[in-house]
């Protein structure tokens, strides 16, 4: 096992974090139930993107005197999803080992990616796209934007599920000097980039419930689950009443429907419950919208949810979460299906990513939570989102060709936890054929 180091943590864990190049599971046909949901996620958000775009670009060109045409957004959402399943297809056919033996390096290359925009910003160079009042994309002129922060998540979750697989097989997961620190030392790294530098609170969440799930499912104990819940509340406190914007939306969200309609910070959420409650059972059509008029802000982005139910109405809110719901429970039902349990972190960490935007965006939208700048995965518009949604997508479909029938989960899991005995490590194997501390 590699050593910290005068180096650092990140140059000792991407020595940890490398795979065997090799799997003891025969491949066998894929889910193509993964490509069926994600297919008709991405058509439902095409069809939204064609019955505003042109709303919405009217909007714009009023508003900021730009020039776009009545298909941009139809066109550029077209495009994206082109890249999207390009990405999706090459991370379902190259080697998830060639991705897990580099995870050291990605981290690194996002984390430069990351602060090459914050120095950019500084500097005032075009080339840092800013937008009300935040640094968060790479400016590429005629081919769009670029978020690091997306590639960042991707990295993590490679990079972590090698790490934490390894130390689960080793029984040293709960160790707090070999795992939980330079865990935490990598997240916090995260956070300053995404949270504080980047101000992408909704990001930075997400890439919390990535981490999370992958903790929880490689056997985190309930007490530094506790304690790691209780930092991250504090923490996280911390960031809302050191941000006025934040602080604003949170205590909008406290005072709910008391709340003065002529209060800018309600106006938002004021719109997005609008728009569903417009919507009734079926909807007011496609290119019937109100809202998407200019009345509901980022209509084709962070608020499209309240414009499908606007749109579709509550049938068409059901479908796009049932649809949803089925694809994370794949995801459930792939992962425990796996031997080893690096691949099922990769699985957990997709299905943190994919959840928790999901309840982030619904949640934001309906008032459960405050409101929170976050993507809805496969249907808003943008390009970076949906790029890397679709590419851990593809990573998961790659990882289906693994999985073994249940009957033979047992067996595998015995053999794994009788071949640790034979090196003096715990005799007490977890459900997942790893040992717990």
């Amino acid at each position: 096992m590699a050593k910290v180091g005068s180096q650092g943590y990140i140059q000792a864990l991407s020595d940890e974090a490398q795979f065997a190049d090799k799997t003891t599971v025969r491949r066998h046909k894929p889910d193509y139930q993964i490509v069926l949901y994600m297919g008709l996620l991405m058509l439902i958000g095409l069809i939204i993107m064609y019955a505003i775009g042109p709303q919405r670009a009217n909007v714009l060109n009023n508003a900021y005197g730009s020039e776009y045409g009545s298909m941009y957004f139809f066109i550029k959402q077209l495009v994206s999803l082109g890249v999207a399943i390009v990405a999706f297809w090459a991370m379902a056919f190259v080697p998830y080992t060639w991705f897990t033996r580099h995870a050291g390096k990605i981290v690194m290359i996002s984390f430069g990616a990351c602060a090459l925009l914050f120095l950019a910003g500084l500097a005032n160079l075009g080339i840092a796209q800013q937008t009300l009042g935040a640094t968060r994309w790479f400016n590429l002129g005629s081919l769009g934007s670029f978020q690091p922060a997306e590639m960042l998540k991707y990295a993590i979750l490679i990079f972590l599920a090698g790490f934490l697989g390894g130390k689960a097989k080793q029984a040293k997961l709960n160790n707090a000097q070999a795992t939980l620190i330079p865990v935490a030392i990598i997240t916090a790294i995260s956070m300053i980039f995404i949270v504080i530098i980047q101000k992408d609170f909704g990001t930075g969440v997400s890439l919390l419930g990535i981490i999370i799930s992958m903790l929880v499912v490689s056997g985190l104990n309930v007490k530094n689950a506790g304690i790691i819940i209780l930092i991250i509340m504090l923490i996280g406190g911390a960031l809302i009443v050191s941000a006025p914007h934040r602080l604003d939306r949170f205590m909008t969200f406290l005072n709910g429907d008391n709340m003065s309609s002529n209060d800018p910070n309600s106006y938002h959420i004021d719109q997005a419950k609008l728009a569903i409650g417009t919507g009734g059972l079926f909807g007011v059509g496609v290119g019937n919208s109100v809202q998407a008029t200019g009345y509901l802000p980022e209509a084709t982005n962070d608020s499209v949810f309240a414009i499908i139910g606007e749109t579709f109405g509550f049938v068409g809110l059901l479908t796009v979460l049932a649809l949803f719901t089925a694809l994370l429970m794949r995801l459930l039902k792939l992962m425990d299906h796996l031997v080893d349990i690096r691949l099922k972190l990769l699985i957990a960490g997709a299905f943190g990513w994919l959840g928790s935007h999901v309840m982030l965006n619904v949640a934001s939208m309906v008032g459960v939570i405050p409101l929170t700048g976050i993507t809805l995965p496969l249907l808003s518009f943008g390009g970076t989102s949906l790029i890397f949604i679709a590419a851990v997508l593809g990573l998961v479909f790659q990882l289906s060709h693994y999985t073994v029938h249940p009957s033979s989960l047992k067996e595998a899991r015995y053999e794994d936890s009788s071949s640790r005995r034979g090196i003096g490590r715990s005799r007490h194997a977890g459900r997942s054929g790893f040992t717990r501390n």
